[in-house]
């Protein structure tokens, strides 16, 4: 069969084409209210939404806010002379660590210029 067969089976004025296409959607519609009984019954076994009790609030000191500083990278300890390997306790946490200046690197007049900006760089 061929394409045009199918489009004249379906396009021709059958009683049986009807009663499939009745039922077809008969099976669809009966499948959309299981699935939504299902749902329902599920939802019913669910715990009770939270109420407004439950829900977080503000800290009694007020806001809490961040704070900034300035990082920089914590160096492993140099152990080629003494020959020793590290533990794991000797290492940091972190690989980063306040950095002593907490100053703000600032803006110096004809400082500004980068890489193909024609700027004179930094002098």
């Amino acid at each position: 069969m061929n394409t045009a067969t199918y489009v004249v089976l379906a396009a021709g004025p059958s009683r049986w084409t009807v009663f499939v296409a009745f039922i077809g959607g008969m099976i669809v519609a009966g499948a959309l209210v299981w699935a939504v009984r299902v749902g329902m019954r599920y939802m019913d076994q669910e715990e009770p939404r939270p109420t407004s009790e439950d829900q977080p609030r503000m800290p009694d000191g007020g806001a809490v806010r961040e704070m900034r500083e300035i990082r920089e990278p914590d160096e492993m300890p140099n152990t080629s002379r003494t020959g020793s390997r590290l533990m794991p306790y000797e290492l940091h946490h972190s690989a980063t660590r306040t950095g002593k200046d907490q100053q703000r690197k600032r803006w110096l007049p004809g400082s500004s210029g980068a890489f193909g900006s024609g700027g004179p760089g930094h002098v």
